[in-house]
Parts: structure tokens; sequence; C-alpha cells
């Protein structure tokens, strides 16, 4: 299981253009429930103390259903 961290909406978007580190940018992706979420190491390596609050979910790969 991969821990993740949710977003609002709200925040992915403030995120989306931001920098985690010099030269890597946040990439906000929504999960199987449409949840905006972040990887642990962007949690882990950026400086933005709002983050490092985010709360922890199991992230659920979004599936093909076309299949």
């Amino acid at each position: 299981m991969n821990t993740v961290y949710q977003l609002t909406p709200t925040q992915a978007e403030a995120l989306r253009s931001t920098e985690v580190t010099p030269g890597n940018l946040f990439n906000p992706i929504q999960d199987q429930q449409d949840r905006w979420i972040i990887s642990k190491e962007e949690v882990e390596q950026c400086n933005i103390p709002w983050v490092k609050t985010l709360p922890p979910i199991i992230y659920e790969p979004k599936t093909d259903s076309s299949l």
C-alpha cells in the first residue's frame, strides 16, 4: 500500500506551479475516487508548512474502465 497525501482542488491548483525543490514542480494528480493527491516524496522534500499537515491516505490508482 502506498501512502499519498490528499489535497483540496484549491490546494492542488495552488501547488501546480510551485517548486517542491529547485527545478522540481509539484505534480498533483487524481486517484480512483477523483481525490487530488501528491506523493510522500513531494511532502517530505518541500518546505511549505501547510503541506506537511495534509492528511495521508492510501493511493488508489485510476483504472481504465474501457478495457
